[in-house]
C-alpha cells in the first residue's frame, strides 16, 4: 500500500542523500585522480537535480531497485589507469556505507542510552541506514555496469579482462533478470553482509529481515 507520510518524511529524503553523495563522490575522485569529465558536465556537485536520473529515481521510490544517472568518466585521463579505476570504482559504496556508518553511530545513541529523540528522527536515522547500506553492497556486485564490475577487472589478467568485456555486453540483460526474476536469490546473496552491516552500524541485533 502507498503511504504517502513514509515517502515524503523518510524514503525520499534519505534517497536523494544517498544517491548524490554516491555520485558526488565518483565525481570527485575521478576529478582528483586526473578526469574532469563529470566537473566539466556538471556532476561535481552536490545538487540532487545535476545525478537523478528520472526513471530510476521513480523504480527506487517504488520498487525495490533503481539508478541515478552513470557519472561520464574518462580513465584515459587518469594518471595511474588501474588503480584510479579502482578508487572511483569504490568510492560511491564508501560514500554510503560512510552515511550508514554515521547514521547508525546516532541511531544507537538513542536506542542504546537515556538520550532520547523524536520518533520521526529515529525512523528516518532507521530507514537511512537501511539504504545506503542496500545502495552499497549492491552497487559492489560485480556485474556490469555495476562498480563492483570495474573492481573485479582490475584484478583480472588481461585474457580474462576480454573475455569480462565480452560478457559485459550481456551482463545488464542479465542483471535485469536476476532483479525481476530472481530477487529472492539477490537477497539470498546480499543479506548476510547486509544483516552484519546493519548490526555493526546501529548495535541493533533484534531485527527481523
Amino acid at each position: 500500500m502507498f503511504n504517502l507520510e513514509f515517502m515524503v518524511l523518510y524514503r525520499i529524503p534519505n534517497l536523494l542523500i544517498a544517491l548524490t553523495l554516491h555520485e558526488f563522490c565518483h565525481a570527485y575522485i575521478a576529478y582528483k585522480c586526473g578526469d574532469p569529465t563529470a566537473k566539466y558536465q556538471g556532476r561535481l556537485t552536490l545538487n540532487p537535480i545535476a545525478h537523478l536520473d528520472p526513471l530510476g529515481a521513480i523504480c527506487l521510490l517504488f520498487a525495490p531497485i533503481g539508478w541515478a544517472k552513470p557519472v561520464p568518466v574518462n580513465p584515459y585521463n587518469f594518471r595511474h589507469p588501474d588503480r584510479d579505476d579502482i578508487l572511483v570504482s569504490i568510492a560511491g559504496p564508501l560514500a554510503n556505507i560512510s552515511v550508514a556508518l554515521l547514521m547508525g553511530s546516532i541511531l544507537r545513541l538513542f536506542t542504546n542510552t537515556q538520550i532520547s529523540a523524536p520518533e520521526i528522527v529515529v525512523n528516518f536515522l532507521f530507514i537511512g541506514v537501511l539504504m545506503n547500506i542496500g545502495i552499497a553492497l549492491f552497487n559492489m556486485i560485480p556485474i556490469y555496469p555495476l562498480d563492483g564490475s570495474h573492481i573485479l577487472k582490475a584484478f583480472l589478467s588481461y585474457e580474462a579482462q576480454e573475455k569480462y568485456a565480452a560478457f559485459n555486453r550481456i551482463a545488464p540483460f542479465i542483471l535485469l533478470v536476476i532483479i525481476i526474476a530472481a530477487p529472492d536469490l539477490l537477497w539470498l546473496v546480499l543479506k548476510p553482509p547486509f544483516s552484519f552491516l546493519f548490526w555493526l552500524f546501529t548495535g541493533i541485533d533484534s531485527f527481523r529481515w
